[in-house]
């Protein structure tokens, strides 16, 4: 009698064991369990922890929580401007209701890649080629905003939408780097455009500064004459005043018709600049002289003798 008491008590344990092993589910923090009793829904989404169901009438689905990373393949497209381009983005999202995920839509990793594809070819269809290379953040929000509103009813969240890269064609590409080497020429030139104005505007100042004070241009020639020689070079520059041009200039009166022009200018009183003073002639012919005896006569060669 005792041993069949301790039998059917052994049993028993043995029943309670296995029913428990059957009975008994883990959830790990980051997921959410979802129960179907004969295949309908329970109402109470098991949390994370140890938790039991009943064997053979209920099966408990485990949904992930955390956030998903699902690369979009690249997307080709036309451009609203007319430029065929590829885009390929990323998705960043999670579920947030664990029964929706599984009940409304079979397989909600599909549909959201699905969904972000469609979108995706949308965008480019709606973009301009320059919002897509420099205006990325305004193109993810209105991309984001397409995917999140069909993934709510999913049970879905879209946390964030990025494009990754935008490939273009190459005779694209070369067509842009001429844009912008010719946009770099184009502010190249002005910005030397305006430096030749201002040194124009410099220059004339200085002009009229030296015609006020014709002394200014012999320092300004002496000044070169310095910065010549202190470099290490054969060449010699000698400045020619142009005061003695414009002398011998004012110093030439108007010749009459049928007058020798040497007889006319020989005797012809000229006016001498206040700061040359003495050291020129007062008179054509003295100028001459003067000229003459700088440059020496002229010597006839001699015959050869044979």
């Amino acid at each position: 009698m005792i041993e069949e008491l301790l039998m059917a008590v052994a049993a028993t344990g043995a029943a309670a064991a296995a029913y428990a092993s059957a009975a008994a589910r883990v959830v790990k923090q980051y997921e959410r369990g979802v129960v179907f009793r004969f295949g309908r829904l329970r109402g109470r989404v098991r949390s994370p922890g140890f938790t039991m169901i009943v064997p053979v009438v209920d099966r408990m689905h485990k949904v992930n929580m955390q956030i998903v990373t699902m690369p979009v393949p690249a997307q080709e497209g036309i451009t609203r401007d007319n430029v065929t381009v590829r885009v390929d983005a990323v998705v960043y999202f999670k579920v947030v209701d664990p029964a929706d995920a599984l009940v409304r839509v079979e397989d909600y990793r599909f549909a959201v890649s699905q969904m972000a594809q469609t979108s995706l070819r949308s965008i480019i269809g709606k973009s301009d080629l320059d919002d897509l290379l420099s205006n990325r953040e305004k193109l993810n929000q209105g991309l984001e905003l397409m995917l999140d509103s069909p993934a709510m009813g999913w049970g879905v969240a879209i946390d964030r939408v990025e494009i990754k890269d935008v490939s273009l064609p190459e005779t694209m590409k070369r067509s842009m780097a001429r844009q912008a080497e010719a946009d770099r020429e184009r502010r190249a030139r002005v910005i030397n455009a305006d430096a030749e104005l201002q040194a124009s505007k410099k220059l004339s100042e200085a002009a009229a500064m030296m015609s006020d004070q014709p002394a200014a241009l012999q320092l300004r020639l002496l000044q070169t004459v310095v910065a010549v020689a202190a470099e290490k070079n054969s060449t010699l520059v000698l400045p020619f005043p142009v005061e003695l041009l414009r002398f011998l200039e004012r110093a030439t009166p108007d010749a009459k018709p049928g007058a020798a022009p040497h007889a006319a200018h020989r005797g012809a009183e000229v006016e001498i600049p206040p700061l040359l003073g003495d050291a020129y002639p007062r008179s054509r012919a003295a100028a001459e002289d003067a000229i003459e005896d700088l440059t020496g006569t002229s010597v006839e060669p001699a015959p050869r003798e044979d």
